[in-house]
């Protein structure tokens, strides 16, 4: 038995010391204490994704964002990269894919928060961390109170706050946030003349934000530190094996601050690790690894567990703010004076694609979804409901917790909780080092006077597994002291319904309060004992749903649904109603219709049922998706040239890795011509080319354009054509790979590493593919 006795007083929150936050009169103010957020009065809990507009097509911004919102992400970070602006001294550029305040509108539109990380120095792995190449040629100190470096950053500040005119909050506007720099940890006064001069410029926000990793010297009260955490680090060296720094992620701990992200950027050594300081703040992230890019001499594969894991280690921990890095992958422009990606040539000590930056997020370059995008937005409904009361909770740790990173037998659980209520936490998954199963576990948690003993009966915690139980949550009226599923939310449907999930495949098992309880009816049995109610043999599924009435008759019910299921729910505002939509196709919820991406033609299950549906299963109704016509023609493809011998590694003298090949380099590469038909091309819906190959690095061009590149680490190369559609029916694709040497100085997952090298390299062309992504409407008037 794993035993934890919770505090029955949980100190309150330092308030009022902060400069941060509305004006606490207005009705909707959004303000900030030392452990949570508040809007309007109540706990606030955000979650914040990456997309980076001035990296992808404006065209589709609108699409991509209906995607993130459906993930559950209720603010959208971006960064203004001040290259993307002011290439040339004096000449701004804020037009097509670069216009902000088209980007920052649409996100209010959609109802999404947004949070603008002006920078001025903001790296994202962007040519010279984002400073166009005149600031570096000026005289002056950049990232500095140097007031030379200041006057520069001044005409960029008054451009961001033009473009966010009657943007900001004392507008109505949906900036939430600004995030001042980035990693920049011993500059504090600077930190506070940089938000001076943006609030001069017109750019506000109630929150004010700067990364606090590395022990980041940060002004006092003058901004809330925000965090990060990564399952990977393609900064770090190409050993075998797994990045050291990672490990602490999947472990819960009072713990905030990462010192390796940045370190490779850093002058000095990060020394001390007091952070007694950040007491004053709530926990906030910003760069939960949604993923990993891959730099040429590190090319990792992160798994959607490994970022799922990661995240609800976070919330168990403490965190009040979700922000994940990236959450939607998007393409490096290419400037008008040069590439803007980081790479050696530019002191960086990481080469970086030319294009890509898909990073595997959970919505890809290309706006693909991707298994992490189901894993997160498991959490995300559950977050949606519960995540303002989880704000004003505190972590509390067994006696029994790993006691150091090397720890990899010991059970890691925590608890957050307000001394009455709260939500056990359990994380057995961590990347490339596998964790046991733990056998006969259960967990006795001491709480407001009563101790809960969850699992009734041991049960075993598979490898892998990571979950979340509540402790004496409310049901309706009554009392749920424990459960052994992850909660979901709870929907209106005529009574509140509370969806769970089974977790880990434990049995699952529902015990009440028996003063709160009169009745319980469904599939399931129902036992009184002990002042309990205890509802065991449920099968979760679509028809697993309990009714409870309280003690003075109200009902509610529980819905239970099975592990797969659950990742493929989704949420939001239907047919006139709040409904629970399971759908093995990803879907997009929008007022009065349901938009189902990609391929089959499997029913989606609908709850509550709508009028029209005309079959059900269990509680929930059948709607026929139609598949979606989406026979691609065959491409046809052409050798036009062989490759070369493998190039000899390049190690870059000032970082001692790996450099990427070099444009002569790709001289000596195969070519491959790529024909794609016409008819290919449907509407406005994407349409993937898919190559499935194997080696070092390839380019795709389009009439002589570089439009797409990759590192091979792996999984199939995927680039989104609809954006280059005119060009390529008329110029084709011309595609260059390069072989991968045997003696590589690069990082390859063994998962994906080659397992021979005929005369020293490798190089592959598998197979080249047409994959439509259609997107089928379903609303009343198509039933």
């Amino acid at each position: 038995m794993r035993r934890l006795e919770i505090p029955s007083r949980i100190p309150p929150p330092v308030e009022g010391h902060l400069r941060l936050g509305d004006d606490p009169r207005r009705p909707d103010a959004i303000t900030v204490n030392s452990r949570y957020l508040s809007r309007r009065g109540e706990p606030w809990f955000p979650i914040m994704g990456e997309f980076h507009y001035g990296r992808y097509p404006a065209a589709e911004w609108r699409e991509e964002l209906l995607k993130v919102r459906a993930g559950g992400v209720t603010v959208v970070s971006t960064y203004v990269f001040w290259n993307l602006h002011e290439e040339r001294r004096g000449v701004f550029d804020w037009s097509g894919d670069r216009d902000l305040r088209r980007f920052v509108t649409t996100c209010a539109e959609l109802g999404l928060d947004v949070v603008v990380r002006i920078g001025p120095w903001g790296h994202g792995e962007s040519r010279n961390g984002g400073f166009p190449d005149w600031v570096l040629e000026a005289d002056c100190v950049p990232r500095t109170d140097d007031p030379r470096y200041v006057e520069l950053v001044r005409p960029l500040f008054e451009q961001i706050g033009a473009q966010l005119a009657g943007l900001t909050r004392e507008h109505g506007g949906p900036v939430v946030a600004v995030q001042v720099e980035n990693e920049l940890y011993d500059q504090p006064g600077h930190l506070v003349t940089l938000k001076r001069l943006a609030r001069a410029a017109g750019i506000d926000a109630p929150l004010w934000t700067a990364t606090g990793w590395g022990h980041a010297q940060l002004p006092p009260d003058e901004v809330i530190p925000l965090f990060g955490g990564y399952p990977e680090a393609a900064w770090d060296t190409a050993h075998d094996g797994w990045p050291q720094q990672s490990r602490a992620h999947y472990f819960f701990g009072p713990g905030r601050d990462d010192d390796s992200i940045g370190a490779d950027l850093r002058t000095t050594e990060v020394t001390g690790s007091d952070q007694s300081r950040l007491a004053r703040y709530p926990f906030a992230t910003c760069e939960l690894g949604g993923g990993m890019y891959t730099s040429y001499h590190r090319r990792p594969i992160v798994e959607a567990a490994d970022i799922a894991a990661l995240g609800l280690v976070k919330l168990g921990s403490g965190s009040v703010w979700q922000g994940y890095y990236m959450y939607h992958g998007a393409s490096q422009k290419i400037g008008a004076l040069s590439t803007l990606q980081e790479s050696h040539a530019t002191g960086y000590p990481n080469d970086c694609p030319v294009v890509s930056y898909d990073f595997q997020a959970p919505l890809g370059e290309y706006g693909q979804f991707r298994d992490s995008f189901h894993h997160l937005r498991l959490q995300h409904l559950w977050l949606a409901c519960d995540g303002p009361e989880l704000a004003t909770m505190t972590l509390v740790m067994p006696p029994d917790a790993p006691a150091d990173l090397a720890d990899r037998e010991t059970l890691r659980w925590c608890v957050r909780s307000d001394g009455r209520s709260g939500f056990l936490f359990v994380n057995n998954h961590q990347p490339v080092e596998s964790l046991p199963a733990h056998e006969a576990v259960r967990f006795a948690v001491e709480l407001d006077g009563r101790e809960l003993v969850v699992p009734r009966e041991p049960v075993t915690v598979p490898s892998g597994a990571y979950f979340v139980w509540p402790l004496a949550r409310p049901v309706g009226g009554s009392l749920l002291l424990s459960a052994t599923a992850q909660p979901m939310g709870v929907l209106d449907a005529g009574e509140p319904v509370h969806v769970f999930c089974q977790t880990a495949g434990i049995p699952v098992e529902l015990v009440f309060d028996a003063v709160t309880v009169a009745e319980v009816e469904g599939p399931a049995t129902v036992v009184h004992e002990a002042g309990r109610v205890v509802v065991t043999d449920l099968v979760p599924g679509p028809g697993c749903l309990v009714r409870v009435r309280d003690a003075s008759g109200a009902r509610a019910a529980v819905l239970v649904l099975d592990a797969a299921g659950a990742l493929t729910a989704a949420r939001g505002r239907l047919w006139g109603a709040d409904r629970l939509v399971l759908s093995e196709r990803p879907v997009v919820i929008e007022e009065g219709r349901l938009v189902a991406y990609g391929q089959g033609s499997s029913d989606v299950r609908v709850f509550p049922v709508p009028d029209f549906a005309t079959r059900s299963d269990g509680v929930f109704g059948l709607l026929p998706v139609p598949a979606a016509s989406c026979q691609a023609p065959e491409v046809k493809v052409e050798e036009v040239g062989q490759a070369g011998p493998a190039r000899r590694p390049v190690i870059d003298a000032a970082s001692g890795r790996a450099s990427a090949p070099t444009d002569a380099d790709f001289e000596q590469a195969a070519v491959y011509r790529v024909t794609v038909p016409a008819e290919a091309f449907t509407g406005e819906e994407e349409l993937l080319l898919r190559l499935d190959w194997v080696g070092d690095a390839g380019r795709a061009h389009v009439g002589g354009r570089l439009v797409a590149d990759q590192f091979w680490y792996g999984p199939a190369w995927e680039i989104g054509l609809r954006r280059f559609r005119e060009e390529i029916v008329e110029h084709g694709i011309e595609v260059r790979l390069l072989p991968l040497s045997e003696d590589a100085p690069v990082f390859v997952s063994p998962k994906a590493r080659p397992a021979a090298y005929p005369g020293g390299s490798v190089l592959e062309l598998r197979s080249v593919t047409l994959v439509p992504v259609p997107r089928t409407v379903i609303g009343e008037a198509g039933r």
